[in-house]
């Protein structure tokens, strides 16, 4: 039987690499982990649909938390059910334990206590959702109005950047892992590496 992971962030702005490592660190190998850059309130969803129908009865999906599934009540609730249920998938959520499906819950009251756990924080996945579209929404329309340029010069380097060059110079990270991270090549990544070091003063 396979493990797999899924690793979701919304946008290219955050950050998946914290997420990537932990699932390396349990030993998950780098051709079963999906790395998923798309909303997860997108019917798009290409990696996640393709991750599915490669999951077969008995494998194991590690996921952090169950937004990865989906950001909405009734979608996150339907995706466990089809994994679950239908492809005999074992889920283990990373922040919740208790919902791991490989942990039995033969009697009743232990069903219902992982049923309620699952539907409170399906609820609570799409209240913050949409609580950062809120943000978002306000967040942009102030900007608009004191005329800031929203947009970035492909040139510059992010804090991503710098993060994940900083953490392989350090050797806490392999190459492989940075080239993963960043979505680059080798070359480009060194090019990365120099412009980083350029604009820190010193010459590593």
């Amino acid at each position: 039987m396979a493990t797999y992971a899924l690793i979701r962030v919304s946008t290219e702005e955050q950050n998946e690499e914290r997420q990537l490592i932990a699932m390396l660190n349990l030993g998950i190998p780098k051709a079963n982990i999906v790395i998923e850059k798309e909303s997860g309130k997108s019917t798009v969803r290409t990696k996640y649909k393709n991750l599915v129908k490669r999951l077969r009865s008995g494998d194991t999906l590690y996921i952090e938390n169950i937004d990865r599934l989906s950001r909405d009540y009734d979608g996150i609730l339907t995706e466990w059910h089809n994994l679950t249920k239908i492809k005999g998938v074992i889920i283990k959520v990373l922040d919740t334990p208790l919902l791991d499906t490989d942990n039995p819950a033969s009697d009743l009251l232990s069903r219902f206590i992982r049923n309620n756990i699952l539907h409170t924080l399906a609820f609570n996945a799409e209240l913050e959702w949409h609580r950062i579209k809120k943000r978002q929404a306000e967040g942009i329309a102030n900007a608009k109005a004191k005329g800031r340029n929203l947009g970035r010069p492909k040139s510059v380097i992010t804090e991503k950047d710098i993060r994940v060059v900083t953490q392989y110079q350090a050797q806490e990270i392999a190459l492989d892992i940075a080239l993963s991270l960043l979505d680059i090549k080798k070359s480009a990544f060194y090019n990365l590496c120099r412009a980083v070091n350029e604009e820190r003063g010193d010459s590593k």
